[in-house]
């Protein structure tokens, strides 16, 4: 009965029956081993469904330049051993300037093996998926197979990760199998694995700096006193290396791009502190965060780690960062369960308890399904190809490859893996190309792309768009040529 995977728990549980400790034993082994694939199964599953919504959108014109058309170039760049470029972000822009995500560079080899958009969108579904395995092994350890099921369909279904499936790319992909194993090794207190698996956050991006501080407070105050205390401080000394000195050496204007404006001197510190839990949408956001666990992690210390990250997003003053929407609460799903699993397996929780909480997130995963990006596999439309793609399509084919382009938001994504791409409408972070683009293509039903004066000027009936002719007009799409001196 050495096991690994048979938790005393369970043992317990089975001898209490009646049955000998072999007995018992001997079935919990047999359980295990019918178990043993059942993970991967799940993750296979959730990378298909993934996969499917991410690239049906992309497919469907509706991913954006900001942000797959940035991470494309991105990734890109590395696949040519050169500096994290996106002339999306501006001429010769270092990205590492932007925010600080090095770990981008892992993906290169399968760029150059597969140079598309598509391969960003394979590696994101299938780093999301494996994140299920071990919050699903550990949730059989704790409790058995329907525990385990019961995690691994509502972590995979949950809505952040949908949200961050949905839009686009995003370099936090990678945090998210990095946080399932560090926090799931926590919960064992395998501590050595727990702090390791931890490290490479501070290579996704500046911010998770803190919360590798935040697992080493964790550790230090659950496990080894020294280790947590030195990973703690290795975590916040990253964040502000980044955000102090190797942000601002690479931003074109020289300073971090994220800092939030200076505060009116006439609004006390009372004042600022109380703006972080208003507006009401950011006690919304961290009810959306447990509800999907039936409210265990909010019985653990685990759920502590998600304290980092809601604290830079709730003092923000972008309001895109207070609610559900977009990719910002990705990292929290894996914090969210891991520590909905520790409550279980600390007991905090009694059997006859846990089948209601069960249900109640349950509940709250079916709901959300419908009202979050992944109900769209079963929606006709996504499976349709609409006659404006076509359109599109057929524009951006005249476009040869290797040409220097200025496109409206949802284009450019088409667009970035073939050409060098520049925002049309130039977004106030971005800055212009130093040299006028060969191509210019604006689509007027992108309402990603609002008060976009170039577009403005594009679309009308007799467009004069200096030093370029209108080489072709279909269904509001706009393509239009530089003219040159020959002709």
């Amino acid at each position: 009965m050495n096991n690994p995977n048979l938790s005393v728990d369970t043992l317990q549980r089975r001898t209490s029956t009646g049955g000998t400790e072999e007995a018992a034993g001997i079935s919990a082994e047999v359980s295990a081993g019918k178990f043993r694939k059942s993970p991967y199964l799940i993750a296979g599953a959730f990378f298909t469904v993934y996969l499917l919504l991410s690239a049906r959108r992309h497919a469907a014109n509706l991913s954006t330049g900001y942000d797959l058309g940035i991470f494309t170039q991105i990734v890109k760049s590395y696949s040519e051993f050169s500096a994290p470029y996106s002339p999306l972000k501006g001429p010769d822009y270092n990205t590492l300037g932007d925010h600080f995500h090095p770990i981008l560079a892992l993906l290169a080899p399968a760029y150059r093996a597969f140079p598309s958009s598509y391969t960003l969108l394979v590696c994101q579904a299938a780093l999301v998926a494996f994140s299920v395995i071990p919050l699903m092994k550990w949730a059989h350890d704790v409790r058995g197979r329907k525990f385990a099921y019961w995690v691994g369909v509502s972590y995979g279904a949950s809505w952040g990760l949908a949200k961050l499936l949905s839009f686009d790319f995003h370099e936090v992909a990678v945090a998210v199998p990095l946080l399932s194993l560090s926090l799931c090794a926590a919960g064992r207190q395998r501590w050595r694995a727990a702090l390791l698996w931890s490290l490479p956050l501070v290579l996704v991006k500046e911010d998770l700096g803190l919360t590798v501080a935040a697992i080493g407070a964790y550790a230090a105050w659950k496990g080894p006193r020294v280790a947590g205390l030195a990973v703690a401080a290795f975590g916040a000394a990253a964040t502000a290396l980044e955000m102090l000195v190797i942000l601002p050496y690479f931003n074109p204007v020289g300073k971090f791009a994220y800092w939030p404006a200076p505060t009116p001197e006439e609004t006390g510190l009372l004042m600022q502190a109380a703006e972080a839990f208003w507006p009401p949408v950011k006690w919304l956001t961290v009810l959306m965060i447990v509800a999907p666990t039936g409210f265990l992690a909010l019985r653990s210390p685990i759920v502590l780690i998600a304290l980092p990250t809601l604290a830079w997003r709730f003092t923000s003053p972008n309001p895109f960062h207070w609610g559900t929407d977009f990719h910002y609460s990705a990292v929290l799903m894996p914090i969210a369960f891991a520590a909905a699993v520790h409550t279980v397996a600390s007991g905090r929780v009694t059997a006859r308890r846990l089948v209601p909480a069960c249900v109640v997130g349950a509940v709250v995963t079916g709901v959300t399904f419908f009202t979050h990006p992944l109900h769209e596999l079963v929606l006709p439309r996504t499976w349709a190809e609409s006659a404006h793609v076509r359109t599109a399509d057929e524009l951006l084919a005249k476009i040869p490859d290797g040409a220097t382009v200025a496109a409206s938001n949802q284009l450019a994504a088409q667009l970035v893996d073939r050409a060098t791409v520049s925002e049309i409408c130039l977004f106030p972070r971005s800055f212009p190309p130093s040299e006028p683009p060969q191509w210019l293509i604006y689509d007027d039903k992108d309402m990603t792309d609002p008060d976009c004066a170039a577009g403005q000027a594009m679309e009308a009936a007799t467009p004069d768009v200096p030093g370029y002719r209108l080489a072709d007009r279909q269904d509001g799409i706009s393509l239009f040529t530089r003219v040159t001196d020959e002709g």
